[in-house]
């Protein structure tokens, strides 16, 4: 078998400046090319997981079919790649320094005394080769959270520069991506950041091998010489990587600049063939050529940030992409959503989604937003906690239980329609310990869920803690609210659907985490459809 090869992401001078795109794009190129690629992210982090973040803090907690909580990078790793991640492609500080000092506390270090260096490092060493030695990849990128420079971000740092020296020549290589601002004041870009954020990492015994700069103008050759010379890179190593009009822009831009064939040649790798990118271009090509326009409402919380509903946004480009549809995507902060505003708030949505979240605020504003959408034959789409709003919707406003509630909001609330799981009842710990992952749903033949999936059985992404009450199944069956979809394990209810209606379905689970640009999500798909009909 031959050795896996290593590719590691470092960043300078500023945070957000594209890492995981880069690192998606990059496996993109070198899995179309025909290598088994993967990517992880190593972030600086003293969470365990990003699950006890808040979205504002961190953007959108991204969930994998075996129920790690991860940060949002691993979606742009799917939906980039179509091929699935696990818990070992995300490793945070907390896990680290959790899994050592259990450890310690074993007495596995036999009285030795537990350091940084070597014991911290050498977890972060076993970690990022867990899943080369797998056998299943021919190339592992690592995206290292963070800025170079930061306290937090060292031992990692230090890890990287002992395993490219571990891994020998042509095993290992850094890639530095780093940013060459433009002053307006002077009209031209500077590159003395990127020589800066350079040198600190030579300071650490990190020499890149490949820059990538992020820039607002193109890069003159002159410049792309001067970067070369003055952080001791090949001329053909100094990447450009500009402002795309779309992160599905990437990919093409990289493969211009030749990103992929510096690599392999840095890795002596061959080049195999050209990368095949015709079913990504021809996406790219419905995405940029639309034929109709729709305006979908997104209710959630969280609206101010983008990133927090990152998956959510991106599957109605894939799915807009799908339906030769560009779809704009209109925020609708719930709280400021009333019985008095709705109608005003929600004019001129051709579709309607309620957002995940958690908690109590602005609740009343999605249930307002269910009973508008179904009361005007508006395609309605609930997502997790969406879905647990329109039955409380249901119960209140056809089964006539005006108090109908989630006990989530209301623990004295009458008529518990979403209660907790027996099992949830007694748990403290907020970290893990929702259901969590890929879990089975049977789906009722003849149903709007059966007509869209084309299936009777499914696996869905679950992160959520309170439940459908089957206690009230029957009764909201009755009264027109049907259960198209229940897990067969717990029989707990998973999709529910509204007949005579344009378009109205809620989900229990995520089905964004699973949409990507080969495969989109088909309720996505379906809604986007409905919502274009809906318009017509």
């Amino acid at each position: 078998m031959n050795q896996t090869k290593y590719i590691f992401v470092t960043g300078g001078v500023t945070s957000s400046l594209g890492k995981g795109i880069i690192a998606a794009s990059l496996a993109k190129l070198l899995q179309a090319r025909g290598y088994r690629t993967t990517i992880q992210k190593f972030d600086p982090y003293i969470n365990v997981d990003p699950g006890t973040l808040n979205p504002y803090e961190h953007g959108e907690c991204y969930v994998t079919d075996d129920g790690a909580e991860t940060d949002l990078d691993l979606g742009h790793y799917e939906r980039f790649l179509n091929v699935p991640t696990s818990q070992a492609n995300n490793v945070t500080t907390g896990r680290v320094y959790l899994s050592v000092i259990e450890k310690e506390r074993r007495g596995e270090f036999l009285g030795k005394t537990v350091q940084v260096v070597p014991h911290i490092t050498n977890e972060i060493k076993e970690r990022m080769q867990l899943l080369g030695k797998t056998g299943d990849f021919d190339i592992v990128i690592t995206e290292i959270g963070g800025t170079v420079g930061d306290i937090e971000s060292l031992p990692y740092i230090e890890s990287v520069r002992q395993l490219v020296w571990d891994l020998g020549e042509n095993n290992a290589i850094v890639i530095h991506l780093t940013l060459v601002p433009y002053l307006a004041a002077a009209g031209e870009l500077k590159t003395k950041p990127t020589q800066h954020s350079v040198k600190t990492l030579m300071e650490s015994g990190i020499k890149a091998d490949i820059l990538v700069c992020r820039t607002e103008h193109e890069l003159s050759e002159e410049l792309r010489h001067k970067l070369a010379l003055f952080c001791n890179v090949k001329r053909e190593a100094v990447i450009q990587s500009i402002d795309a009009k779309t992160i599905y822009d990437v990919p093409n831009l990289m493969l211009e600049e030749g990103l992929d064939k510096v690599a392999l040649k840095k890795l002596d790798l061959p080049e195999k063939a050209t990368p095949n990118l015709d079913n990504w271009n021809e996406f790219l090509r419905k995405l940029k050529n639309p034929k109709h326009t729709v305006n979908i409402g997104l209710v959630g919380k969280y609206v101010e940030l983008q990133d927090s509903y990152k998956s959510i946004l991106e599957a109605f480009i894939h799915a807009g992409a799908a339906n030769e549809t560009k779809v704009n995507v209109i925020s609708v902060h719930s709280e400021y959503v009333d019985a008095a505003s709705v109608a005003e708030k929600l004019r001129g949505l051709d579709g309607i989604v309620v957002a995940p979240g958690f908690g109590e605020r602005g609740i009343e504003g999605k249930i307002e937003t269910v009973r508008y959408a179904r009361e005007r034959k508006i395609p309605f789409f609930g997502i997790c906690l969406g879905m647990q709003m329109a039955v409380i919707e249901y119960s209140r406003n056809v089964l006539g239980y005006a108090e109908a509630n989630s006990t989530e909001m209301n623990q004295e609330t009458p008529h518990p329609v979403i209660n907790l799981m027996e099992e949830q009842k007694d748990v403290t710990h907020k970290g893990g310990t929702m259901r969590l992952g890929a879990w089975k749903c049977s789906i009722k033949e003849g149903s709007l869920a059966h007509k869209i999936y084309g299936k009777t059985e499914i696996l869905e992404r679950h992160r959520h803690r309170y439940e459908f009450n089957s206690a009230y199944l029957s009764e909201l069956e009755n009264a027109g609210l049907k259960a198209s979809g229940i897990n067969p394990d717990t029989g707990l209810v998973e999709i529910v659907e509204i007949e005579n209606h344009p378009f109205f379905i809620g989900v229990q689970y995520h089905p964004e985490y699973k949409s990507t640009v080969a495969n989109p999500h088909p309720l996505f798909v379906n809604f986007v459809a409905a919502a274009v009909k809906n318009k017509k």
